[in-house]
């Protein structure tokens, strides 16, 4: 399995900015994606983004336009800036990982929190 290491959560104001930090303890070569879920108390995880190998990149409706997720595989670390927060965006925000021949991989969940 690979080990995750999330970091970047906390209180912003609407409108704000964060950046999410995911370091990965495996090689990124057999990392084949890397992304975010988030979730609130009694709803499902949702899909927020994720990246491909290539640089593929998926985005759920609700944060196009104002999420972008990167990776840089010399650290083996995937980033999630979020701009523009809003209230509703407030979760835990999961960081996982699927590599080849492993289950899925996740973090320890970061919370983020969009308030006034």
């Amino acid at each position: 399995q690979v080990q995750l290491v999330e970091s970047g959560g906390g209180l912003v104001r609407p409108g704000g900015s964060l950046r999410l930090s995911c370091a990965a303890s495996r090689s990124i070569a057999s990392i084949y994606a890397m992304g975010w879920y988030r979730q609130v108390p009694g709803k499902q995880r949702e899909l927020v983004a994720s990246i491909g190998t290539g640089g593929t990149t998926i985005y759920a409706d609700f944060v196009k336009g104002r999420f972008s997720i990167s990776r840089d595989n010399a650290k083996i670390t995937a980033y999630l800036q979020m701009n523009d927060l809003k209230p509703e965006d407030t979760a835990v925000y999961y960081c996982y990982a699927d590599a080849s021949g492993l289950q899925r991989s996740w973090g320890q969940g970061t919370q983020v929190t969009v308030s006034s």
